[in-house]
């Protein structure tokens, strides 16, 4: 009894020690990204101060008044501590250009992308399943298969440009020119989604291909399933363990291509506010998203390793015998 005890206390404890390293790792990544993207940003060349004057122009003694009062004559590793110290707080800091907090700059902005990036994902999960179902027939593997070398190697701004000249201008089902409501949304998250879909369908369909091999799929099929059923109930499960820790990781690719489509729809968003901020150099605004980004990135791969787990029995079933 005793022993029977002390296996379930393990069996228990397993699960907590790997969520409670999954979170140090998260913490990890984030400081990682935050101290990489604090170093890189202040060796480039250039003054701040430039930034933070404007087009104005100043005395010697004011910039370097300007340096004192923005923390900016200390040195580096002074400055790196106090940033992570601010950081700790929830403090990203205050935007040299337009001398507001970082965190209200950013949260006026989010909004917009998160609706991107939530219906992109949507799209690619639904092109990437169509695809991966149509590659499985060999009548139209060919034509998948090209649909997807397509996609993934397709600029993200052409296709943003193709999809506005067609279903914009051509059709006129979608409007070109608007940031409000659903129908505004359709062709940037479309835009966004194509290159993600192509990478997801590949994998997909060479997952479904390998979960028909396993032996199981015999027993299934011996039982009167049909191939709908087998497919719904068993092997697409399988497959999908290693498409939903790959859709994970191409958040951050989301992320990143935003910027270039929000620049062609002409929408607002943490895209046009990093673009702007890159350009104008101003390095609290750019750091800020960059932590924002890291963070996402971090607690959407350990959603989706939690979810991988649930998908396929037999990763949990590896983990608990480690």
């Amino acid at each position: 009894m005793t022993g029977h005890r002390a296996g379930q206390a393990r069996r228990t404890g397993r699960p907590v020690a790997r969520l409670a390293a999954r979170l140090v790792a998260v913490v990890l990544v984030v400081w990682g990204a935050a101290t990489v993207g604090f170093f890189s940003l202040r060796l480039i060349p250039g003054d701040p101060v430039n930034v933070l004057i404007g087009l104005g122009s100043v005395s010697e003694r004011v910039r370097d008044q300007i340096r004192e009062d923005w923390g900016l004559a200390d040195p580096l590793v002074v400055q790196y501590l106090r940033y992570l110290g601010r950081l700790l707080q929830g403090d990203l800091g205050t935007s040299y250009r337009m001398q507001h907090p970082v965190a209200d700059v950013i949260g006026q902005q989010l909004a917009p992308t998160v609706q991107l990036m939530v219906l992109a994902i949507a799209f690619a999960l639904l092109l990437a399943c169509g695809s991966a179902l149509l590659g499985r027939d060999t009548r139209t593997a060919s034509v998948a298969g090209l649909l997807e070398l397509v996609a993934v190697s397709a600029p993200t701004f052409w296709i943003g440009l193709v999809l506005i000249g067609v279903f914009g201008f051509g059709l006129g089902w979608f409007p070109v020119v608007a940031t409000v409501g659903f129908g505004a949304l359709v062709l940037p998250a479309v835009t966004l989604s194509i290159p993600v879909a192509g990478i997801i369908s590949q994998v997909l369909r060479q997952g479904l291909d390998d979960a028909e091999a396993l032996p199981f799929v015999a027993t299934v099929r011996a039982r009167g399933a049909s191939s709908t059923r087998l497919l719904l109930r068993h092997t697409l499960r399988h497959a999908a363990a290693s498409s939903v820790t790959l859709t994970g990781y191409l958040v951050g690719s989301l992320l990143g291509g935003s910027v270039l489509v929000e620049t062609v729809f002409a929408r607002p968003g943490l895209g046009r506010v990093a673009l702007n901020a890159i350009v104008d150099r101003d390095v609290p605004v750019v750091l800020g998203i960059i932590v924002l980004a890291a963070v996402v990135f971090s607690l959407v791969n350990l959603l989706v390793d939690l979810v991988a787990d649930r998908l396929d029995p037999r990763l949990a079933a590896e983990q608990a015998h480690a």
